[in-house]
């Protein structure tokens, strides 16, 4: 057991001076002895009340890995949906000039949600051990990329790094003054991945009333693919 300061621990303090009582006025322990005996009785108390209080860090990290086995859940159920899209994709698009560009853009789109849920395990793993907290510099080179990124994107991909810009602005104060940045990364991608369903979605709506014929649809479902795998980006710059 670690030492713990018994002045943290006024029930130490009050065992150390009930026994300090009971043995000078009921006992009659002389002073030179009972002295010692009763500040290390409160010095044993505060060790004992410490080891059997709740580790705070242990804690904290058991809540944010349910957080992350929550998203991971979300990200699987996409990734289902991505695959249901892929197949419709496939059956719905021909091999036209257009058409078969449109195709590629959806499947690998696709393929970068199915790399959702081992994203989702990297982080975990980072997360469970202390000293995977990101420092200042390493969230300054995050928001150098993505300050790189944002003038190339469009949509919801562009909003997503914008407010992933200003999210790792606040956690560069955060990490300078030491406090702990890993519930804001959850938070951040909790969002990126409920934004993936919602143009997941919007995508596969897309696709099944559009005008497979029509050069502007096309572009719009063109549009759609490129934001999702454009957050997909997001996801690895967050994690990564």
């Amino acid at each position: 057991m670690k030492f713990a300061n018994p002045f943290d621990y006024p029930l130490a303090i009050l065992i150390g001076g009930v026994s300090l009582i009971i043995g000078v006025r009921f006992i009659g322990i002389p002073n030179l002895i009972i002295l010692p005996t009763a500040a290390a009785v409160a010095t044993g108390s505060a060790v004992l009340i410490k080891y059997r209080e709740p580790n705070a860090e242990k804690i904290a990290k058991q809540q944010l890995e349910k957080e992350l086995q929550q998203i991971k859940i979300l990200a699987q159920g996409i990734v289902s949906k991505s695959e249901n899209l892929r197949q419709e994709a496939n059956q719905s698009l021909t091999l036209g000039d257009f058409q078969l560009d449109l195709l590629v853009a959806i499947q690998t789109a696709c393929d970068r949600i199915n790399e959702l849920p081992e994203k989702i395990d990297i982080l975990s793993q980072k997360i469970s051990h202390s000293d995977s907290l990101l420092s200042a510099e390493e969230l300054e080179l995050q928001l150098q990329e993505i300050q790189k990124k944002i003038p190339l994107s469009s949509g919801v991909a562009k909003q997503e790094l914008e407010q992933l810009a200003n999210s790792l602005r606040r956690n560069i104060q955060l990490a300078k003054t030491g406090k702990d940045t890993r519930q804001a990364q959850i938070l951040n991608l909790h969002t990126l991945v409920q934004n993936s369903a919602g143009i997941l979605q919007e995508l596969q709506n897309k696709l099944r009333t559009s005008n497979l014929n029509n050069s502007d649809d096309l572009r719009e479902l063109q549009e759609l693919s490129k934001e999702l795998k454009q957050v997909q980006d997001n996801v690895n710059i967050l994690i990564h």
